[in-house]
């Protein structure tokens, strides 16, 4: 059987330093990872190779895509036409993602272990259908943390993590939204990991 070729392209990001790239095959089946240094990556090869190029300070793997950022000084346009050509060889090669278990989820220390209220329940689903999609789309991903006392606490990963206009976003998009749906909401806040 004739293997697929392997496609990837860049894909800029609202934040200028982020950059997603794109792979035209599934690298996690569901959720996502987001590591900050190459010691957390232990788990995934990928990362920690990604981590050896100068400047890159943080790698968030989801579905078709990884989501590199950068240090300040540094410009991606010597770094993309590198980890493009990087990628490339890595999947190519059919090198393993992460060595752990395949079905990665969002970090745990986000995760939650009590059964959801209607109202959370309701703030989960607007998240799912109106938020994520769009927050993928610009090489991020975002979390349900907790409601209380009509204050949402989402978590913010990949391209959203340190964007200048991810307050905007939050503030004027996804609290507007909620507040629309889930008369309940009062305010929308990210909280940092």
């Amino acid at each position: 059987m004739e293997k697929m070729p392997i496609n990837i392209y860049a894909e800029a990001t609202p934040n200028p330093a982020a950059m997603k790239f794109v792979v035209n095959r599934y690298l996690l089946e569901e959720g996502s990872v987001e590591y900050t240094s190459k010691e957390a990556a232990h788990n995934s090869p990928l990362a920690q190779q990604l981590f050896s190029f100068s400047g890159i300070s943080s790698v968030f793997i989801s579905s078709n895509f990884v989501t590199l950022s950068k240090a300040n000084d540094m410009d991606w346009y010597e770094l993309i036409p590198i980890i493009r050509a990087f990628l490339k060889n890595f999947f190519d090669n059919d090198e393993k993602v992460f060595t752990g278990p395949t079905q990665q989820v969002a970090d745990p220390k986000i995760e939650r272990t009590k059964t959801a209220s209607a109202v959370e329940t309701k703030i989960i689903e607007a998240l799912e259908e109106y938020v994520k999609p769009a927050v993928e789309q610009d090489g991020g991903a975002i979390h349900f943390k907790s409601f209380e006392d009509g204050i949402v606490t989402v978590v913010m990963k990949g391209s959203c993590s340190g964007c200048p206009s991810s307050t905007v976003t939050l503030k004027s998009g996804i609290e507007r939204l909620l507040k629309q749906l889930v008369p309940e909401v009062n305010e929308v806040v990210a909280e940092a990991l």
